[in-house]
């Protein structure tokens, strides 16, 4: 099997990228054990659209089944989307939802319009994880909990009130280190 090569999907709205949350940590950090790592700005950051988004991942980003997806907010549902019709090695999702939750401003994305095909989304990826803020200040828990339980994802459950934006994410890096074997 080829070596894995994670591909960072960042939240809306974070531009640029290596300046926002943990992504250009996690890329460093994932670099310095030998791992490839793709961490990029986004075309449409702040909107997020599926129609731009998805082209992006497959064309420009590469993605295929030896990635690895680590989609934090709005790039988990990004994941999830892209799932459903390309084969990839594994994802993790980091605060993820599957309705727009009521905000235009995630509707147009275009990430919610229809029902979400969580059987094809389990069957292209070898493994799936998620990580949900139990007191996320954007994203109600049960929006985590449903994604969850549709996707059979292994659930890793944390109260810390920050919606996963923080600078670092150590537990990140060491699932992902656990999935791909190194």
């Amino acid at each position: 099997m080829a070596a894995a090569r994670v591909l960072i999907l960042p939240g809306n709205g974070c531009t640029p990228i290596k300046s926002a949350n943990w992504y250009a940590w996690l890329q460093r950090s994932l670099k310095d054990k030998g791992v490839d790592c793709f961490c990029e700005n986004m075309p449409d950051p702040h909107e997020a659209k599926e129609s731009i988004w998805l082209p992006f991942i497959r064309d420009t980003m590469k993605a295929d089944s030896n990635c690895v997806l680590v989609g934090h907010s709005s790039g988990a549902e990004a994941a999830m989307r892209l799932m459903e019709t390309t084969k990839v090695r594994g994802a993790v999702l980091v605060a993820a939802c599957h309705t727009d939750l009521g905000i235009e401003s995630e509707a147009i994305s275009g990430y919610y319009n229809r029902p979400w095909q969580w059987q094809k989304i389990k069957e292209n990826s070898e493994f799936l994880v998620q990580y949900a803020d139990t007191d996320d200040p954007f994203i109600p828990y049960e929006e985590a909990v449903h994604v969850a339980e549709n996707l059979g994802t292994e659930l890793i459950s944390k109260t810390r009130s920050d919606h996963f934006m923080t600078q670092d994410f150590p537990d990140l890096l060491e699932t992902i280190m656990a999935k791909i074997g190194k």
